[in-house]
């Protein structure tokens, strides 16, 4: 049975303009790919029957207000050479929140991005400080999601995932071994600790990886976060709040766990690209229609109708 018309979400590209001042001399090896935003990257999208990517910036540095805007701008401009199979997150001046409320602002309406993606912390602090909140603000008030990615640790957590093993171990611990997950689980618990969603009860948040290991532990939390004050619980905020795509992971075990967890209105197909192949996507797609976990209608719903409805874009047909 041919696959519906696929929409991916955590799909990465690099800037050039931004490379030049801020080189990724660790993702050498995939950089082609990363800049690449024509041909090839479409020929690859064909290959594992994505129609329509959501672009997001490769985790760098945080950008000044001007870089920001200007890799955006970048972005806006290559997007119009294939306007039907590609859409954008923005990048943000997380440093400067309300140059950043007015970067996302600025990037929906004018550059008509779908929101924005943003690294999983700041030099080590997290957004659960009220100083970011002018930006979940403002992605409430336009009606946007912020997808939260894993970065790399902080310098002053590095040393938690070095061992009796060799740096290189401990490097892949930090990242995706096991950091970028737990991390990124952690913020969400912290967000949520912290009242941000009492605040904006309607903020859309996105994570990826399949929950970044929240799904598993969701039970066991639910109960003791009841003791934090929150005027919403942690299961209601989960299931109103947090939609989660299976980036990078193509196994039917965690999305068993998760569409246990979550409304499967929430569960949204994405690849991570180019970190992982599109034909692994498009087999993993098939594996999850024949394995009865979902039925026809929510399959296509996880592979592009869930995106849509979040989005507000179309996968042409």
């Amino acid at each position: 049975m041919t696959l519906p018309p696929v929409i991916t979400l955590e799909e990465h590209y690099a800037s050039p303009s931004l490379l030049a001042l801020q080189p990724l001399d660790e993702l050498s090896y995939v950089l082609p790919k990363l800049i690449n935003l024509d041909e090839e990257r479409i020929t690859d999208m064909d290959a594992g029957a994505v129609m329509l990517q959501v672009l997001s910036h490769v985790a760098t540095a945080v950008p000044s207000p001007d870089l920001a805007r200007s890799t955006n701008d970048e972005l806006y401009a290559a997007i119009q050479k294939h306007p039907k199979r590609f859409a954008a997150f923005a990048i943000l001046p997380m440093a400067d929140p309300s140059d950043a409320a007015a970067e996302l602002s600025r990037a929906t309406k004018d550059l008509h991005f779908v929101g924005a993606l943003i690294d999983n912390h700041l030099d080590g602090r997290f957004y659960d400080d009220v100083f970011f909140w002018p930006v979940f603000e403002r992605a409430q008030e336009l009606d946007v999601p912020i997808y939260i990615h894993p970065t790399f640790p902080a310098e002053n957590t590095k040393q938690q995932y070095q061992g009796n093993y060799p740096e290189s171990t401990a490097y892949m611990l930090g990242i995706a071994g096991w950091g970028w997950h737990a991390d990124t689980g952690l913020h969400i618990l912290r967000l949520f600790a912290s009242g941000l969603f009492d605040k904006f009860p309607r903020l859309k948040i996105i994570i990826g990886h399949m929950g970044e290991l929240l799904p598993f532990q969701l039970d066991r939390i639910v109960p003791i976060s009841e003791r934090w004050g929150n005027q919403r619980g942690l299961r209601q905020v989960w299931r109103e709040n947090i939609w989660v795509t299976t980036s990078g992971m193509f196994s039917l075990t965690p999305l068993a766990c998760l569409l246990k967890m979550s409304p499967v209105k929430h569960v949204l197909f994405s690849i991570d690209y180019p970190f992982s192949k599109n034909e692994t996507g498009k087999q993993f797609l098939e594996e999850i229609r024949k394995s009865g976990l979902v039925s026809e209608d929510d399959f296509e719903g996880i592979a592009y109708k869930n995106a849509e409805q979040l989005l507000k874009v179309k996968a042409a047909q």
